[in-house]
């Protein structure tokens, strides 16, 4: 095996050949002091050295991801920081508008990294982005599973979940009307049923009527029954917002369909109005 782009001294092949013969994709600084049969400083030179060269990042206090052969010197890209970002905490998921981004349901190109963990942790950096912390209440965290984001497991909420979420917190999606966008985007391969049951999960009727009025104003593909679903889930006696709660000018204003006040500009609303539409092509005659 030639390192053309990214040479190594002897003990730095020794570990790179070590580790991607075994396939491994993470590696422990006891495990490289004891692969090379050093003392723990002489391996923090070689774990240094192979940093700069692009062979490790670190992924946390003494722990480091492998970057194989095949991915080149450059990549240290956005995926990568994924599972950089992965490691910072236990249990975790990708949320929010870094997990849309993921999905490709948003074109928005953001350096945060929203980590969503019940552990109490500060916000960091890992590489150019910014990881920030969500502590979500215990009732909401769920609806995520491992994505393989070259070749390492990451946790990251399910395109159900994704939408929902970003409908609940538009603010760590990028506002109300990216949160539209978003869920017009995945509402094209939507588990409707599966939606369903996540909102009666978290049992907001706030957000059942945020969600169900976005779902109306892209023009959703839903099924009439778990429209009808949401609706019978709708609390007229509660007052609920889609925006803040405080004076919009120019608001859409109050919708008696689903009992909300949508103080929300509709220039915000324009780029996904009637964006979940399905498209039907019509054939030569």
């Amino acid at each position: 095996m030639e390192f053309a782009t990214r040479s190594l001294s002897p003990q730095e092949s020794r570990v790179v050949l070590a580790l991607t013969e075994h396939g491994r994709r993470e590696v422990a600084r006891p495990e490289i002091v004891q692969l090379l049969g050093v003392s723990p400083k002489a391996a923090d030179h070689v774990i240094n050295s192979l940093r700069r060269k692009g062979w490790l990042e670190r992924a946390s206090w003494g722990k480091y991801l492998v970057i194989p052969p095949d991915q080149g010197p450059d990549a240290l890209g956005e995926s990568n920081l994924l599972a950089l970002a992965s490691r910072i905490a236990d249990p975790y998921y990708i949320g929010y508008g870094t997990a849309a981004a993921h999905y490709g349901l948003t074109t928005q190109h953001r350096n945060v990294i929203w980590l969503v963990t019940p552990v109490h942790l500060r916000d960091r950096r890992v590489g150019q982005a910014e990881v920030r912390i969500v502590n979500p209440v215990s009732g909401k965290f769920f609806g995520f599973g491992a994505v393989d984001v070259l070749g390492y497991q990451v946790m990251i909420s399910d395109r159900e979940k994704t939408a929902i979420d970003c409908i609940d917190r538009p603010e760590l999606a990028g506002g109300v009307g990216e949160a539209s966008y978003i869920l017009a985007t995945a509402s094209r391969r939507l588990d409707w049923l599966k939606a369903a049951d996540y909102l009666d999960r978290i049992s907001s009727a706030a957000l059942v009527r945020r969600f169900g009025w976005l779902v109306d104003h892209v023009k959703a593909d839903i099924p009439a029954e778990v429209r009808e679903r949401l609706l019978r889930n709708v609390n007229h006696r509660s007052k609920a917002f889609l925006g803040p709660r405080r004076g919009v000018e120019g608001a859409i204003g109050y919708d008696d369909t689903w009992r909300l006040f949508v103080n929300v500009a509709p220039e915000e609303l324009q780029g996904s109005a009637g964006l979940g539409r399905r498209i039907t092509i019509k054939k030569e005659t």
